[in-house]
């Protein structure tokens, strides 16, 4: 049986760009195995609210590569950086099987 690919959708209301600048830096060392879909500012909302100022969308070959990525101790410190220049909310999805 194929595996589905694994996706991650964060949304974050950033507040200190500067911030944001050096978590970029940060994030792009532990992004190995990701692949970045999207990155926009100006997301199109079709339905109900959409929370933040940018929305990112990441493939990864499957929902445990993304988990493995998400968690990893690199990516973990990463992430407080982002978390403290933007609001956030994130999610992981499983695509279809192939």
């Amino acid at each position: 049986m194929a595996s589905a690919k694994g996706y991650v959708i964060i949304t974050e209301d950033i507040k200190d760009p500067a911030g944001m600048g050096e978590y970029a830096k940060a994030a792009g060392q532990a992004m190995a195995g990701a692949t970045i879909l999207a990155v926009d500012q100006k997301a199109e909302v079709i339905e109900g609210s959409w929370h933040g100022t940018q929305t990112v969308v990441l493939e990864f070959e499957s929902v445990d590569a993304a988990r493995a990525w998400y968690y990893s101790d690199a990516y973990q410190k990463a992430v407080k950086l982002r978390q403290a220049a933007a609001d956030c909310n994130g999610v992981i999805l499983s695509g279809f099987p192939t």
